[in-house]
Order: structure tokens, then sequence, then C-alpha cells
């Protein structure tokens, strides 16, 4: 475990420390630990500190099959988990549609600025005028009170089966490609079909995310489980790195949000 570090970004090391006390207190209690919300970067971290563990187990769920943020129970090994062990509520937001148009930017914003951590929800799904959220169930009762209005309209919020979660459409298509390195401009260009040069004009402007944060190096090195944005270009998430061609190119498999 002493050299569990090397294997990751330096500023993972709190979260890798995190999943090192989840574990910890799963074989220490021999009980469940239920943990919030995760994004596909720390949910790869989490199942390489797992692993193949005997006496520690892993689920994911985030609310349905498709979910991209999802909680993680760990679990000793005699336990058998349920959905409902995950803690998820889904609501749907009502508004006066026919008047106002909401956006997921702004449902995210909201959310965050009546003190909610990113952490403590879930997927945001928006379909035509629908719009529905998935988080974690400690917190119905606070955010049935404090959530009341997006910008300057008032909303209302009900609660609804997890079955009923609309389904946005999103289809992601698998590629594989050979990259040269893992730097951020040479993902963005292979993935996304475009040069290096306008690669790099991307993320000098601010206009590439990793994991959902700006990111504004060129050399930037990418990691399995990444998810990165581009403006103009879409979502894509790495699902693999499979080792290098004979030319020394990194063969990297990616799912790219269409």
């Amino acid at each position: 475990m002493d050299n569990i570090y090397q294997h990751f970004r330096s500023e993972e090391k709190d979260f890798i420390d995190q999943v090192i006390q989840w574990k910890q207190f799963v074989e220490d209690r021999y009980a469940p630990k239920l943990v919030d919300f995760l994004d596909p970067r720390q949910i790869h971290i989490l199942k390489s500190i797992i692993g193949n563990e005997q006496s520690v187990k892993y689920g994911i769920f985030g609310g349905n099959s498709d979910c991209e943020r999802n909680r993680v129970l760990l679990y000793p090994d005699y336990y058998s988990p349920s959905p409902e062990d995950y803690q998820i509520a889904l609501l749907e937001v009502k508004y006066p549609s026919k008047f106002v148009t909401l956006t997921h930017r702004q449902v995210l914003g909201t959310l965050m600025s009546i003190g909610l951590k990113r952490e403590k929800f879930g997927d945001i799904l928006c379909l035509n005028e629908r719009i529905q959220f998935f988080i974690a169930k400690e917190l119905l009762d606070y955010i049935k009170l404090e959530f009341r209005q997006i910008g300057k309209t008032s909303i209302q919020l009900l609660e609804i089966p997890l079955s009923d979660a609309i389904s946005t459409g999103e289809v992601w298509q698998e590629i594989q490609t050979t990259v040269s390195s893992l730097r951020l401009d040479a993902v963005l260009s292979s993935v996304y079909n475009i040069s290096r040069q306008k690669a790099q004009t991307l993320i000098a402007h601010g206009l590439v995310k990793i994991n959902w944060r700006i990111v504004e190096q060129s050399a930037f090195n990418c990691e399995e489980g990444d998810v990165l944005s581009a403006r103009g270009h879409g979502r894509c998430k790495l699902l693999s790195f499979d080792g290098k061609t004979k030319k020394e190119k990194w063969r990297i498999k990616a799912g790219v949000l269409k």
C-alpha cells in the first residue's frame, strides 16, 4: 500500500487516503460503508485500491444503470447489497415550462448555491422540458426546504420512484485509437480527430475540462477513468489504456458522447 500513491496524481492523495480509511472501516467493523456520489475517475481509483480484495467488496449504483456519478457501497464478504442500501432518491423539478427554459447548468449552480457539495447529488437528467436529479436520501428534508427556486423561477420538487427516471437519450460510441503520448493535447487530437494545434488552442483558452475542472496545460497527463470535455466537441471517457504498439504508441479505448 505504501507505493500506491505513485500510480496516481499528487492532487489525488487525499482521496486515496479516504478510500483506504473506508476500506479499513469495513475490515475493522465487519460492516458495510456507504459513501457519496463519486465521478468516474474517483471510481477508477477506488477500484484500483480495493482490487480483488477477498475481505472487502464494492457495489456501484447511481440511481439507474446509465449514471455517470454513482454512490459506492463497500461491504464485507458476508453481505449481499440491495438497491435500497445506496440510499438514493430521485426528484423531479416542476416549473412553468411553457414560460421558462431551465438548463442543466442552472440546476447544478442552484444546488451548489444552497450549500450542497457536488458529491451529495448524482446525475442531473434533462430531456425536453423535464428535469430530474438523484440525491442522497439523507438530504431530502434539507433540499425540500431550501431548493424552491432556480434563478427567479419558483419550482416544486416531487419525489418519484427511481424506475421513473427519464432516459436522456445519450449515446456513447466506443472507439479505439493510438496516441504518441498521454499528454492532454495529444489525447484530444486523437479522440476528437482535430489537429494538435487546435487542441492546444482550446486548452489555452480554458475550454477544456478534465473531471469537470478546467485544465490549461497541454502537457497535463491523462489517466484511465478521466472524463474529458472540450467546448464544441462534446465529452469523452478514457475507459482503458491497453499497452503500447510496436511503434511505442499508447492504445486507448474511449467512450465518446455523440
